[in-house]
């Protein structure tokens, strides 16, 4: 297995990983990104993006992305291919094992190994992907002005997304496994008082249905018990709102994450408590979980990382 030493080593690609690249070559950092299982992240899943700057028209997430990837590219980001296996971040420099044999050595490491985003399981919600299935209201809601979705979930994140697609689309359903919302009472309160919001308890999804796309939801009420009933739910987006799962357990034994594993940084900040560590993107993020934040935050991982190496004459 070979081993070779950077100045700066970018994990994970997407908004924040390319956005690093960009600020961490044009400072002559010469960084290395390693693209990860998905290259572009959960960005390359949306079809189009209306709300990132730069884009009057809306682009595509993939040709967003491309964007970014050649831009980086252009000031001299060297990019392969390949997925961090095994991390030692004890001591710098730092090592980090990859799938396609490589070792390196770091002075700074940038993590952007992003979030993924829970579904179902169902084969239908991979096969309206883009079609009428979103796991992002924020990003996706704007499509849907006047329709009707539903939401699945009964936490606060299902509560947040029901209230904001309720300022767009004509009604809303929540899709609630239990007889109950896990949210806060604040944000059940919110829920329950908007006309536009109508809570299916104790409903259970099966699958989607619908010919160029999402035409609706099968749904089974009180699933096992003797009043069991099949319902057909007829909506036109059904959004997955029952969290993500932070991409950092490689990292966990060195760094602090929070107890659903997102990486903790200090402040504002993108630094790890491991000096010369970095994190950016949604896998710190479990709150905004937008294209701009996460390319903000990979824009100040690079900066931090700039200025790090230069304190220590790296």
């Amino acid at each position: 297995m070979s081993r070779e030493h950077r100045r700066c080593l970018i994990i994970g690609s997407g908004p924040a990983g390319y956005t690093a690249a960009i600020y961490a070559s044009r400072a002559n950092l010469s960084p290395l990104l390693y693209e990860g299982l998905q290259p572009g992240g959960q960005l390359t899943q949306t079809t189009e993006v209306e709300n990132f700057p730069g884009y009057p028209q809306g682009v595509t997430g993939t040709a967003l992305i491309q964007d970014l990837r050649l831009q980086a590219e252009r000031f001299g980001t060297e990019i392969r291919s390949g997925l961090a296996t095994a991390v030692d971040l004890s001591k710098a420099p730092y090592l980090v094992t990859f799938s396609d044999g490589k070792e390196v050595e770091a002075d700074t490491v940038i993590i952007s190994t992003g979030a993924t985003a829970k579904y179902l399981g169902l084969p239908d919600e991979e096969k309206y992907a883009g079609m009428g299935v979103s796991a992002c209201a924020t990003c996706d809601g704007f499509f849907y002005r006047g329709k009707k979705v539903a939401v699945v979930g009964g936490g606060d994140t299902a509560c947040e997304e029901a209230l904001y697609l309720a300022s767009l689309a004509s009604h809303v359903y929540m899709i609630v496994r239990k007889n109950y919302l896990r949210a806060s009472d604040i944000m059940r309160q919110r829920v329950e008082a908007n006309p536009k919001i109508t809570i299916l308890y104790e409903h259970n999804t099966v699958g989607l249905y619908g010919e160029e796309g999402v035409e609706g939801a099968h749904l089974i009420k009180r699933k096992g018990e003797p009043d069991e009933e099949q319902v057909d739910l007829a909506i036109d987006g059904f959004f997955l709102a029952i969290g993500h799962h932070p991409n950092s357990e490689l990292f966990a034994p060195y760094i602090d994450t929070d107890e659903v594993g997102y990486i903790l940084t200090e402040g504002a900040t993108p630094r790890t408590k491991v000096p010369g560590v970095f994190a950016a993107g949604d896998v710190a993020d479990p709150f905004y979980r937008q294209a701009i934040t996460a390319a903000a935050s990979g824009c100040k991982a690079a900066l931090e990382a700039e200025r790090y190496l230069g304190e220590h004459g790296l």
